[in-house]
């Protein structure tokens, strides 16, 4: 497996395979914004509408972890912050293919993805994730902290309910002096 920053000429190139992964994701049950029914179009469109201005704005890494040519899995980490928050940056769209789950991948991703974070001197993220969730748990053991839950923060993707979310932070030079000591 190889983990990779995509450019936005690279997100281009590979828009139909990016929307295949949001689209599984979201059918296999994930709560990442988008409700049942849910197209390829729409996954499609939330890569070239969300996630692309961002990217070419120089403010977005875009994380692939590709096993061959097969995308896998990715995450982003968004560091268009105001002024004052210029320390810190969100853990957004954790996504990882349900037929490569349980591989480590998450785990690779979210590691690279601070090493960058460190690397734009952001000592700070944040994440949100679906209270339960089973990325809860690996947020966790990477070190980072539940701040609190809303209830009813968002619709579930089968639109049933409204689901909690949990707001979770992690401090990197915390991390850091945990290394070296």
């Amino acid at each position: 497996m190889t983990i990779t920053p995509f450019s936005a000429d690279d997100l281009e190139r590979h828009l139909p395979e990016l929307g295949a992964l949001l689209h599984a994701c979201v059918h296999d049950g994930a709560s990442v914004g988008f409700v049942l029914p849910h197209g390829l179009d729409e996954s499609e469109a939330f890569w070239r509408g969300k996630v692309l201005p961002t990217l070419r704005s120089g403010r977005l890494v875009l994380l692939v972890a590709r096993e061959g040519d097969v995308i896998a899995g990715t995450v982003q980490l968004d560091y268009d912050t105001m002024p004052n928050q210029r320390h810190r940056a969100d853990v957004r769209k954790l996504l990882i293919h349900p037929a490569w789950r349980r591989r480590g991948i998450a785990r690779a991703l979210m590691i690279e993805l601070e090493r960058h974070a460190q690397r734009l001197q952001r000592s700070l993220l944040t994440l949100d994730t679906r209270t339960g969730d089973h990325a809860e748990p690996l947020y966790t053991a990477l070190g980072y902290r539940a701040v609190g839950v809303i209830p009813g923060y968002a619709q579930g993707p089968d639109e049933a309910c409204l689901e909690a979310a949990t707001f979770m932070y992690k401090s990197l030079e915390a991390a850091d002096a945990q290394t070296t000591a």
